[in-house]
């Protein structure tokens, strides 16, 4: 499974993207939460394989994104005013640059705790990194010199409760996701200059009914919170997008819309998974559900591509992990359930405890779980429960985990941690004493 969608990760990216080691995006180089890191850390503690802490001012859920020595992210103020890019040094924990970057004068209440101003993850290429703040701003900035390449302000979005898709690359383009309660479109700019290469509105029916039988209308139900994730189908370049009542398949070398399947949900948040064929879907709020789409077909393919569904304890927010025929589901609520993923089938289902947001995270047969609480619980990927460890640091977690090397490279609602095994060559050679370092308050 990682061989078959790192290769198309190869086919879709340019070539410097591919380079080993780093972790350039939401949930990795093959966007699923996988590392084919060996080594990482089975345990830690505030005491225990920290090689550095560094605090982090704000309020950002962002997750960090890798490339070289730089670990990039963002945060913003708590009223949601000031947006700023934030790099610090992989090997020491230093903060290279704290910039603001744009000005929010009239930001909209979130509404909740769940968002932050700063939600929406960095990616990075050689030399370029990529933030966006949602309607608010995106920005390029030249990873070199930390000065600003280009900037766009004039795409619209009624977030409603905050930005929080985030930016994926396609070749020479950087594509956003505006899910909103008023416009709902993807958009590909240029990644040399921020032009606009093209702009899909959603096509979802708003005319149509709620799953309670009322029509739909402004606000929740027709925002969505999802990430894209590019395939391959036939070998052509598709990217599957998640919008409020309807999943899309796009061509993500123009915004053609490919096919679409409809659903009663609204808000749906995790990133979809790519496997045996198929695409693993949420359908949000207001009958949650998971659906298996089978990639081809085109138009409507409500009725003929659905393989199968699953409704039971179905995560909002935290992605799936898919391990060779097993599909993982990771609930807001600590439900874990082991699905068959050809068949959705239920292996297993146990309750782990806790509150989560953030994805879980993939590497040597094993599953990282980080709750908002700051406890990680550490899964064996197999037919049956299995605890191998259980950490905690402080103040919890909203970002999903990146990895670095032989080190998770982990943002707290307070910090940022490279959490490495002290025995390790390269903790060694990046750090020979445990740091904690302070950035700006």
């Amino acid at each position: 499974m990682v061989r078959v969608v790192g290769l198309i990760w190869i086919l879709l990216l340019p070539i410097a993207a591919t380079a080993s080691g780093e972790w350039p995006e939401f949930r990795g180089p093959t966007s699923d939460g996988h590392s084919t890191a060996v080594g990482l850390p089975l345990k830690w503690s505030e005491k225990q394989n920290v090689r550095w802490k560094t605090a982090i001012h704000g309020r950002g859920w962002s997750s960090p994104a890798v490339w070289g020595n730089q670990i990039w992210m963002t945060t913003a103020t708590e009223d949601g005013r000031q947006l700023f890019a934030v790099c610090v040094d992989r090997a020491t924990g230093k903060v290279l640059l704290d910039r603001k970057v744009f000005e929010n004068s009239h930001p909209e209440p979130l509404g909740n705790d769940v968002n932050s101003y700063a939600t929406p993850s960095p990616v990075i290429e050689s030399g370029r990194v990529y933030m966006t703040f949602g309607s608010p701003g995106t920005i390029c900035l030249d990873t070199k010199t930390f000065n600003t390449v280009w900037t766009r302000r004039d795409l619209p979005c009624r977030h409603y409760r905050g930005a929080s898709s985030s930016p994926i690359l396609f070749q020479d383009k950087l594509i956003l996701t505006f899910d909103g309660a008023d416009y709902q479109y993807v958009a590909a700019l240029f990644t040399k200059t921020g032009l606009t290469a093209w702009r899909m509105d959603r096509s979802a029916d708003w005319n149509d009914m709620d799953a309670s039988g009322k029509p739909f209308m402004e606000g929740d139900q027709r925002k969505a919170h999802s990430t894209p994730t590019l395939t391959l189908v036939n070998g052509q370049p598709r990217m599957i997008s998640i919008g409020a009542k309807a999943g899309y398949c796009y061509d993500p070398r123009n915004g053609k819309e490919i096919w679409k399947v409809n659903f009663k949900g609204f808000s749906p948040s995790f990133r979809p998974v790519i496997g045996f064929g198929m695409a693993f879907i949420p359908t949000g709020y207001g009958g949650s559900d998971l659906w298996a789409v089978r990639l081809d077909g085109q138009g409507d393919v409500t009725n003929s591509n659905v393989a199968w569904k699953y409704s039971k304890m179905i995560p909002q927010k935290p992605s799936p992990i898919l391990v060779d025929d097993l599909i993982y589901l990771l609930n807001d609520s600590g439900v874990v359930s082991c699905l068959e993923a050809k068949t959705g089938a239920p292996v297993w289902q146990e309750r782990v405890g806790g509150r989560f947001s953030a994805s879980p995270l993939y590497a040597e047969g094993r599953i990282y779980c980080f709750s908002e609480e700051g406890r990680v619980i550490v899964l064996k990927a197999g037919r049956k429960l299995e605890i191998l460890a259980e950490n905690e640091l402080e103040s919890g977690f909203m970002a999903s985990a990146a990895v670095a090397g032989k080190a998770l490279i982990l943002r707290t609602r307070t910090h940022i941690y490279r959490i490495e095994a002290s025995g390790s060559r390269s903790a060694r050679a990046g750090n020979r004493s445990d740091l904690v370092v302070r950035s700006r308050q």
